[in-house]
């Protein structure tokens, strides 16, 4: 075990990439939902994307005639608009982290920048099954005061609770394959 000490990524790394992936994933989301904060901000919903429902007018003012009825849907929009970004922004970040972290690359772009990758615990690629777990394992690390998280600084292998949870490391690249070459050797049949 020893051997391998300088292989995990710290805390202050994994911290580094996890600021940048949501630097480039508020990005994205700011650059697909725009159109939808327009539409909001505008108090409209276009007739065509409800096709079934053409013969009636979306938008507030029409809701006017009703006593109350403008700030119902005032309201009714902004729930339902908060609704579909909050859904659609998970979809799109685990998407975005279970694609990437089971790729060739095996890290998200937050990741490649700082120089660490995501394996299983004996250094190989992880599926996409297994990234998509460790994403939704990080809710569970974040639940309470995101103690999940913090935890990596003090395991002995820098695992957080949802790498734990999922059976992945986190590790520095450089060191990886420094050792890779010992690990085809002799064939290693444990973990990391």
């Amino acid at each position: 075990m020893e051997y391998y000490k300088n292989i995990y990524a710290g805390f202050w790394k994994r911290l580094l990439a996890y600021l940048l992936d949501q630097i480039i994933i508020s990005g994205i989301i700011s650059i697909l939902f725009f159109p939808f904060f327009i539409m909001f901000a505008a108090g409209t919903i276009p007739k065509d994307l409800f096709k079934n429902f053409n013969e009636y007018d979306y938008t507030l003012s029409s809701f006017q005639s009703v006593e109350g009825g403008l700030e119902a849907a005032a309201a009714f929009m902004f729930l339902f608009f908060i609704g579909v970004i909050f859904l659609l922004t998970i979809i799109i970040k685990w998407l975005y982290f279970a694609l990437m972290e089971s790729s060739k690359k095996q890290a998200t772009l937050g990741k490649m920048i700082i120089g660490i990758m995501v394996t299983d615990l004996y250094g190989k690629r992880i599926t996409f099954a297994k990234a998509s777990g460790r994403f939704f394992s990080k809710f569970i690390s974040g639940f309470i005061l995101n103690i999940g998280y913090i935890i990596a600084a003090f395991t002995e292998k820098k695992q957080a609770l949802h790498d734990m949870i999922a059976g992945c490391l986190v590790v520095n690249k450089s060191e990886l394959f420094l050792h890779s070459e010992n690990v085809k050797n002799k064939n290693y049949d444990e973990p990391f």
